[in-house]
């Protein structure tokens, strides 16, 4: 069986990490990625891979701690965001250098959104960092692209599982992974991994919960002194006990977790839409309760739980023999670079 293969990398901050597992994976299985789409961290990780930059990018997120991601940081007092990612893009441009989408060995379609046009954006051409750059622009959270004339933010505002640009690539079978699946209960990372892995991962988080070094709790404090304004302190004293006590679940949840909760619910619905309409041969699905969308300390263990539900989809798929139903079926579509879709 000719096994070339197309990508299509979802958005989900952190949880995009597990990307990279399910490609070593498809890798590993001897699969030839012949076409690469993405979103957000899927663009992300989908134009370091296409770059040839794997192995360097996953040695650096791998040893990432909490306060390694803190450094990256870098605040701003724009309208448009709280942060302006350059730290990030710095150490990417280290890695990949100036290097054009076209001139990449694999085909790749990162996906932004114009936020003036209210319509998608895929890069299939250009400087690959600023078709990255665009496509992480969380809106509110990292500051948006200025291109021509179009303000572009992330691209999973419209389309977090960018399936169709994968349509007329000619290849035997589609393979999605969709970083914000949604799950019937709550399901942790933990739950998720072979049990001697999950063991070691909870026994990881449990140690430096125990050292005071919580970084959703460190997150959450400051993204409240940001985002709130004045009339989110505390009050003082109140003779209504009841009162307190909504208005002290109320500060639990800052700004900066009702705009990620309702985006991430946003890419949930979204990605569930897009697979209707176009379902890939295999979906590899990570729910969006194993950890938070900012958790980019976990890599190692997210990198291992992509490749675990990779290969657990891989067999379903092998097993049954599959073969894609319409193969060589060809739709045109004809995004250039920085244009909308149509």
């Amino acid at each position: 069986m000719n096994k070339r293969i197309a990508l299509v990398l979802g958005s989900g901050g952190a949880r995009g990490y597990a990307h990279i597992g399910v490609i070593d994976e498809v890798v590993s299985r001897g699969y030839e990625i012949v076409a690469i789409s993405g979103c957000s961290m899927g663009a992300l990780v989908g134009g370091v891979f296409a770059a040839g930059q794997m192995e360097g990018y996953r040695k650096w997120v791998s040893e990432l701690a909490y306060f390694d991601v803190l450094k990256l940081i870098d605040v701003t007092w724009s309208p448009l965001g709280a942060m302006r990612a350059d730290k990030v893009m710095d150490r990417l441009e280290g890695l990949i250098g100036d290097v054009l989408i076209e001139d990449l060995p694999i085909p790749l379609t990162t996906v932004a959104t114009d936020l003036d046009r209210q319509r998608e954006v895929w890069f299939q051409s250009g400087p690959l960092l600023q078709a990255i750059r665009a496509s992480i622009a969380v809106p509110g959270i990292i500051t948006p692209v200025r291109l021509n004339d179009q303000i572009l933010v992330d691209g999973g505002l419209m389309n977090p599982l960018p399936i169709i640009p994968t349509v007329s690539a000619r290849t035997d079978l589609v393979l999605a992974v969709n970083a914000t699946a949604q799950s019937h209960q709550p399901v942790s990372l933990e739950e998720l991994l072979p049990k001697d892995e999950a063991a070691q991962e909870q026994a990881r988080e449990a140690e430096l919960e125990a050292q005071g070094k919580g970084f959703s709790k460190w997150v959450r404090e400051r993204a409240q002194r940001m985002f709130n304004g004045p009339q989110d302190e505390d009050e003082g004293p109140t003779k209504d006990a009841s009162n307190k006590h909504k208005r002290a679940a109320e500060r639990a949840w800052s700004k900066l977790d009702i705009m990620l909760a309702s985006f991430e619910i946003t890419q949930g619905a979204l990605a569930k839409y897009k697979i209707a309409g176009y379902p890939p041969d295999i979906l590899v699905e990570i729910p969006k309760t194993v950890c938070g969308a900012y958790e980019f300390h976990r890599a190692d263990a997210l990198i291992r739980l992509g490749r675990h539900l990779a290969i657990q989809a891989l067999d379903r798929y092998e097993g049954k023999g599959g073969v894609r139903g319409e193969d060589g079926q060809e739709m045109v579509s004809e995004p250039a670079t920085g244009k909308p879709a149509n």
